[in-house]
């Protein structure tokens, strides 16, 4: 019954729009998920997203997918709409979300092609829109920027491939697009912080204002400048380690989503429990 219904939901694209239940937004180098039986745009109050999105079904499950930097990577880092972004997907019913990204190494035993499920982020940005609610006084928890159901299928999903993740560590987001001086690269790993990326914040944030669960899964691409000897890093670099690491972990977020529950009884899903909120969510 429910492969009929699915057929009968298939749309051109553009069509009508489906919901969904989970949502995957890639990072660089990952620009698509798996052949999609929808693709459209979603319009929101905050202007498009970075490029259409697509639903595909995973083991009956539906998954919205959308590249956050556009599926030609024309969408830098600090310019990203990631209101609109977060808002589309929580348009189309989706409430967890799947955040493969690429990060810089602040620590020499996480090296590159290792995948990391971070537990903490600090941000360093400056200038983006990292809030929905610019009216009100709405001031969401944000000591746990990770969902920890959402952690814990990823590690799970990790076990059942024979994937060795590594549990926690600090992101620290910067502006971009360049990358970091040495001095910074050692100041932040003098601070504790374990990972370096540029579109963490204020994605998890927003994630957590609409009362999303947001896990992030981090590709280390290489090793930050300050950690590294040499020419420092390159693009080149990151784009050829995610490359060569793309359908592993295209692999891992696609089981994480094959295996995540459905019910939510962690702190995002109440992460607004009894505020007034300046307009209703969608």
């Amino acid at each position: 019954m429910q492969e009929r219904d699915e057929r009968r939901d298939r749309s051109e694209e553009g069509g009508p729009r489906p919901s969904a239940e989970i949502g995957i937004i890639g990072g660089s180098g990952f620009y698509e998920l798996l052949e999609p039986w929808w693709r459209g745009e979603v319009p929101t109050p905050y202007g498009p997203p970075s490029d259409a999105v697509t639903v595909c079904v995973v083991e009956g499950r539906r998954v919205a997918f959308l590249p956050r930097h556009g599926a030609d990577h024309g969408v830098p880092a600090h310019r990203i709409n990631y209101r609109a972004n977060l808002w589309a997907l929580r348009s189309m019913g989706v409430r967890q979300v799947l955040a493969p990204c690429a990060v810089g190494s602040l620590r020499g035993d996480l090296a590159p092609g290792r995948v990391v499920v971070p537990d903490q982020l600090v941000d360093r940005t400056a200038g983006r829109a990292q809030t929905y609610y610019d009216t009100g006084a709405v001031h969401v928890s944000f000591a746990d920027p990770y969902c920890e159901r959402g952690r814990a299928a990823v590690f799970k999903a990790a076990s059942e491939r024979g994937e060795d993740v590594h549990d926690g560590g600090v992101m620290v987001v910067v502006e971009g697009p360049r990358f970091s001086t040495r001095a910074e690269s050692r100041w932040f790993a003098g601070a504790g912080w374990s990972l370096v990326n540029m579109t963490g914040h204020p994605e998890a944030v927003l994630a957590r204002e609409l009362a999303l669960c947001y896990t992030s899964v981090a590709l280390v691409t290489d090793y930050d400048a300050g950690v590294e000897r040499g020419n420092g890093v390159s693009q080149e670099e990151v784009f050829r380690a995610f490359s060569a690491n793309a359908e592993r972990l295209k692999g891992l977020v696609l089981e994480t989503a094959r295996t995540l529950e459905t019910a939510r009884d962690c702190a995002c899903a109440d992460a607004l429990e009894g505020m007034e909120l300046p307009f209703r969510l969608p």
